[in-house]
């Protein structure tokens, strides 16, 4: 069985409207990154130097990121001389499948660390900007959903509006939001939001924080105030830090999240804005670089457009059109 039948065999068990949101939400990277390598097979046909220098400029202009687009293109070249391959055409599957494996890591999960029977906390980081409090209105509205008693912390005392914002996701969600007032200190927010959690029986409680890149040392501290105030009150957590990132400033969402490895340990990327960009290889670049599992990806302004990230589903959206119909192997 071909590789592409393999992959619409994997994504066969995922609801439809799942794979229609990553279809409609890649459309400007599959258009523009897909009909370039299109393009450049039917001009090429035959795999030569230049081949592989056009493909690794329309890679590298994808927002795949240069280290892992010369990574991938070395295994290309492995692969096409251990196969003797000569026809361009012949390198789809190949492609797409060596995307995959970029995407995935058997070591790490793309799904949330939730348990029953205890409280889950999920702390939330990032700059501003990148619509980290949608995001977190999107997380609860889908966590309750699925049966959980959720609540939400502000912990972003720092930037103006922040906390009204996620007090209007509460209220949109239906979910309860604990607040102080602006300025104050972020890790009694969060005290305090773990006494009413534990209170109220609550399953997860999402954590809201400042992201102030231009003083690190600042945010380190606050930060790790924070890390101290939940691990003494809630044993082995928080369960998950998730870094937030907007996948439309491409090259420098890779910077900032390289700047929070640094400062926090984080387990998880949610990459919003992904519908709004043409350079959806930046998925792919913060994945393999950063050793950090995407997690959930933004596909629209929605509240149900936050979905779990599902390497399957993403090559799916990107070869819908044009490579997966022509396999008939």
């Amino acid at each position: 069985m071909g590789f592409f039948k393999k992959l619409k065999e994997s994504i066969s068990t995922k609801t439809a409207e799942a794979t229609n949101k990553f279809k409609e939400g890649l459309t400007k990277t599959r258009d523009s990154f897909i009909g370039k390598v299109e393009d450049l097979m039917l001009r090429h046909k035959k795999i030569d130097e230049e081949f592989y220098e056009e493909l690794e400029e329309i890679l590298i202009a994808a927002d795949v990121g240069v280290h892992t687009v010369l990574e991938l293109i070395d295994e290309l070249r492995d692969e096409v001389k251990t196969k003797k391959l000569t026809d361009a055409v012949e390198l789809k599957p190949i492609l797409s499948e060596k995307i995959v494996d970029l995407l995935k890591d058997d070591k790490q999960s793309n799904k949330l660390n939730i348990e029953s029977g205890r409280l889950n906390v999920i702390l939330f980081v990032g700059v501003n900007g990148v619509g980290k409090t949608t995001t977190i209105g999107k997380l609860a509205n889908k966590l309750k959903n699925e049966g959980n008693k959720v609540m939400l912390a502000a912990g972003d005392t720092f930037r103006a509006g922040a906390i009204e914002q996620l007090e209007v996701w509460g209220e949109r969600v239906g979910v309860d939001v604990v607040k102080h007032q602006a300025g104050s200190d972020p890790a009694a927010v969060i005290y305090d939001a773990i006494q009413s959690a534990k209170s109220k029986d609550v399953d997860v409680l999402i954590c809201d924080t400042a992201g102030r890149l231009h003083n690190k040392v600042n945010l380190m501290q606050e930060l790790n105030k924070i890390f101290r105030v939940i691990q003494r009150e809630v044993p082995n957590a928080p369960h998950e830090v998730l870094l937030v990132l907007d996948a439309t400033t491409g090259q420098n969402a890779l910077q900032q999240a390289k700047l929070f490895k640094e400062t926090a340990n984080i387990s998880g990327i949610v990459l919003t804005k992904l519908d709004g960009t043409a350079k959806g290889g930046i998925v792919i670049a913060i994945r393999h670089e950063l050793d950090v599992p995407v997690k959930f990806v933004g596909l629209g302004e929605k509240i149900d457009d936050l979905q779990e990230f599902d390497p399957n589903q993403f090559v799916n959206a990107i070869f819908a059109q044009g490579f997966l119909d022509e396999e008939t192997e």
